[in-house]
Parts: structure tokens; sequence; C-alpha cells
């Protein structure tokens, strides 16, 4: 999430009460999750087990539950609790609307179609000759490109599925990024696509999804992709442009999969795939897995 307009240290570490560790103008221009940071972003931390990964990470500010050597070019905001501070940053830069309020600030091209029972929240761009089908819901922040049909019963701009647990309950990492339909994407009936906890979820030009797709929250879905029913998909993956996902194929979070690669149904990928066909549990390679069966069936 890019902050409207760039912030200075010492206003974040007021905003949120913590200490800071760095110049007081040191520049600050948005938040974001691990796996998604850029220069500018505050990135948070609460576990010695990945204060590394932060600190050598592309973020430039780090939300940190201790106070530790900070990296050249770095500055540290140090927190009693960086989860909470996180949320109180994001939803303070960032207003959560959830459908409460009366729509607007929606802006829709010339030749869409919108069927009346599709619900719309705020901030919404859809762009031109575009199909919404009935009982459609879009979620705040969300933007549709030109000749994109979205079928019934789909839901754009759920909430992530990113939670800690806290004295015994599960507390929300607060989603405010957002969904991103390219243009002359297709998607099926009953598709959840989750928008970004702080950045956008993608699904690329030309791409087209079945019905019943979970695409879980900053996922980068290529151009022209090919998905079939039932496939899920984690947070924080990137799939590359032409590849073909075929039923119940479920990928792990932070998972890459070169471009123009094929998994057959029931898929499971739990690590990056170079480009390739793929089956099984595991996403084995298909002709090794061929000739393994053809070897098992010949044992006498």
């Amino acid at each position: 999430m890019r902050f409207h307009s760039p912030q200075k240290l010492k206003t974040i570490a007021d905003l949120i009460g913590s200490k800071f560790v760095g110049p007081e103008d040191f520049e600050v221009l948005g938040t974001n999750e691990i796996h998604m940071v850029k220069p500018g972003d505050i990135v948070f931390v609460n576990h010695p087990k990945y204060y590394d990964k932060a600190l050598n990470s592309a973020a430039t500010i780090i939300l940190i539950d201790k106070e530790v050597d900070c990296p050249e070019g770095k500055a540290l905001l140090v927190s009693d609790d960086p989860f909470r501070d996180f949320n109180k940053i994001n939803t303070h830069f960032t207003r959560i609307y959830n459908f409460t309020e009366q729509l607007h600030d929606v802006e829709i091209g010339e030749g869409t179609k919108i069927h009346s029972s599709a619900v719309i929240g705020n901030n919404v761009k859809i762009g031109k000759n575009t199909l919404i089908f009935p009982n459609v819901v879009i979620g705040d922040r969300t933007v549709i490109g030109d000749n994109v049909i979205i079928q019934s019963n789909t839901v754009l701009g759920g909430d992530a599925f990113y939670y800690r647990k806290l004295n015994g309950n599960f507390d929300r990492l607060i989603s405010v990024g957002n969904v991103v339909i390219e243009n002359n994407v297709e998607i099926g009936n009953g598709c959840t696509i989750d928008r970004g906890v702080t950045d956008s979820t993608v699904i690329g030009e030309g791409s087209v999804l079945d019905n019943q797709i979970q695409i879980g929250h900053d996922t980068i879905i290529g151009k022209r992709c090919l998905i079939a029913s039932q496939v899920g998909i984690a947070g924080c993956c990137v799939i590359g442009d032409e590849v073909t996902l075929w039923g119940q194929v479920g990928i792990a979070s932070g998972n890459t999969i070169e471009s123009g690669s094929v998994l057959l149904g029931k898929t499971g990928v739990n690590r990056d795939l170079e480009k390739g066909t793929y089956i099984g549990m595991f996403a084995e390679d298909f002709k090794t897995y061929l000739k393994k069966e053809v070897k098992l069936r010949n044992l006498k």
C-alpha cells in the first residue's frame, strides 16, 4: 500500500506510539508484507526467526519487536506488538468500508452492463464493454479492465486469509490492498479472489477462469492463463504467462510457476516450478512419472 503522500519516520512512530531508530525525517512511502516489499515500505516482523529476512529485504523501514542493529540506509520502528501496529498504520491511511456505507466514487466505462443484483463497493473502477452477471460482489478499490466477463456469484476483493494466534484466538491482519482484473479476462461462476493484504491480487490480460476457483491475497496470475474448476491458489504466488492449471490443482503460498507450464488435475505444488508438465501430490515431472509407472507395472 502506497500512502497518498510521503510520510516521515517520526510521524509514523507518533501514530503508533513506538520508538524509532533513524533520522526523524526518514521518508516512508507505504507498507507491504514481506513477499511484496519495495524501497520506502514498512515491513513488520515479530519473531527472531524472521529478523534477518525482514532486515535484509527491499523494505527500508522495519517495524520490529526488539531494537537490533539497523542496516545502513534503513530505519526501525520498535514496537511491543508489530502485528497490531501494522494494522493501525494501514487502517489509518486506508479507510475500511466493508459495504457499510453508500456507494460512491465508482467509475463505469461505456458499454458495460451490470446486473441489478450485483453489489459494488467503494472506489471501484470498471472498464468498457464489461459484463457483470447476477449476484457478483465487487469489493472496495477493485479495478476491472475492458471486455471482462464476471459470471454469477463470484466475489472479488474479499479479505485475505492472514491471521495470527493471540490469547487462544485468531487475530486478523486487515486487508487494505485490492484486486486488479486486466482486459479480456473471463471469470466463471462462484469464484473467490481475495484482495491483497497491502498490494494487488492480479489476474492477467486474456486469462480465463472456470467455476469455483479460489485465489489468495497478493497472488499474480499472468496473461492468457487457463484455470479449470476447483483450483486453489494460496497467497503471494506468481503464476507466469500462458500457464494451464487443470481441475483441483493446489498451490501453496509463496510459490512461482514459470510461464508455459501445465499442471495436470490434482497436482499439488509446494515449491517453485520451472517450465514443464507436472502431475501428482508433489508436482512430479509428467514424463518421469510415466516412466516410473511403466516400471512399476512391469515388476514381477
